[in-house]
């Protein structure tokens, strides 16, 4: 029998002033190299540890070994208690249409991304299909593309610039990682146009939710919704229904479905969740939403004091907007930070290396090296050590 309790937060050194290696050893934090090029959620794992015992998942050995979950749905590989989780998840929050849709779920949106592909440029044979979306777009998403070497598809770069009259893909990622805006479709060409739209982050701790969205093909994926990555769990929103089909293909083919063991897990931590909302059981920790958006709001309010010490960079400024969720005004708390350098520094990434912090540099996002990305989603302690590095940094390194 397996015990899975839902408690995402990495090991970490009894010693406060240390940090893990991947070896296995540990270093002082303040001579550490830290790494803010992946956005590996871990910021959540504290609320998790409080919850361990509610989110506990019992799995006998003999359950889950068939490869079948549901013949009557066109995801069979999807749990019936998953499918329904996952719907009553984006009731509580408005933030998708599920009503009269097809739910497709897959190891991570990152596999969904690659079946829609899969699935929208299945009738172009002729010649690949241009990818495309707006810069600064997901530096993901060409790699993505071109690591697979289709004849069915092929990236196709900037969709604000796009102008061939050729079919096109436009993914439009709302909000956008990684600067956080709110994106819509912007490819001028007549060409025949399908759309994918990303909302992995379009949660009420990101974004205010101004709105329900009801798209052809909707990706979400529940690492960024509740910091479990490890599960790798995502799911799509489809409307076509062989649209659908071909997707549920494409993850049959890549992985012959989803585990059970994650599904389980996850739909278990859904219920919490919308219980708790629902004031269903007694729940008495702090709402889930609520605490992670006062995380990012904290971390948020933390960057831009650094930001303002140094004035080695700048960042944009976010306008409130009214969430219907949390029936308040808010900013936004992106999951990245999207950053400047000021005139001087060329090499934004380049810069922060001597500081010991790896970042993502602006060229991977179709734009210029000034630019950079970092994780607004590590652990504390690293968030911490990368505040004081930025406050103390000097034009001279």
């Amino acid at each position: 029998m397996v015990v899975v309790k839902a408690n995402s937060s990495p090991t970490v050194p009894t010693n406060k002033n240390s940090f893990p290696c991947s070896n296995g050893t540990t270093l002082p934090l303040t001579n550490s190299i830290i790494n803010l090029d992946q956005g590996d959620p871990v910021v959540l794992g504290t609320y998790w540890k409080k919850m361990s015992e509610e989110c506990t998942v019992v799995i006998k050995g003999s359950d889950l070994m068939s490869y079948i979950s549901d013949t009557s749905n066109v995801c069979w590989f999807m749990l019936p208690e998953m499918s329904d989780a996952i719907k009553r998840l984006h009731s509580v929050i408005g933030n998708a249409v599920t009503e009269d849709k097809h739910i497709v779920v897959g190891n991570g949106s990152t596999q969904l991304f690659q079946a829609a592909l899969f699935a929208l440029s299945h009738s172009h044979s002729s010649q690949p299909i241009n990818v495309v979306a707006s810069a600064p777009y997901y530096s993901e998403y060409q790699e993505e593309v071109e690591v697979v070497r289709s004849r069915m598809y092929q990236w196709g770069g900037d969709a604000a610039v796009y102008d061939k009259n050729e079919p096109y893909i436009e993914v439009v990622c709302s909000p956008n990682n990684p600067d956080g805006t709110l994106q819509i479709p912007v490819v001028r060409s007549e060409a025949e146009g399908k759309l994918i739209h990303d909302l992995a982050y379009y949660w009420p701790q990101y974004t205010p939710i101004t709105h329900q969205p009801d798209h052809d093909v909707m990706l979400f994926t529940f690492s960024k919704c509740t910091g479990h990555a490890g599960s790798r769990i995502g799911w799509a929103i489809v409307k076509d229904i062989e649209v659908a089909r071909k997707m549920t293909r494409f993850v049959q083919m890549s992985s012959i479905g989803v585990a059970k063991e994650s599904q389980t897990r996850v739909a278990k931590i859904i219920k919490v969740i919308c219980d708790s909302y629902q004031n269903y059981g007694s729940v008495e920790s702090e709402l889930f939403f609520e605490y992670s958006k006062s995380k990012m709001r904290e971390r948020w309010e933390k960057l831009r004091a650094a930001i303002g010490q140094s004035k080695i960079f700048t960042v944009a400024k976010f306008p409130k907007a009214y969430c219907n969720f949390t029936n308040e005004s808010s900013e936004t708390y992106p999951g990245f930070a999207w950053l400047k350098c000021e005139e001087g520094i060329d090499d934004a990434e380049g810069y922060l290396r001597k500081l010991k912090i790896l970042s993502r540099g602006g060229e991977r996002f179709g734009v210029g090296p000034n630019y950079v990305r970092l994780s607004m989603l590590a652990s504390d302690k690293v968030f911490n050590e990368f505040l004081v590095r930025l406050s103390n940094a000097k034009r001279d390194i």
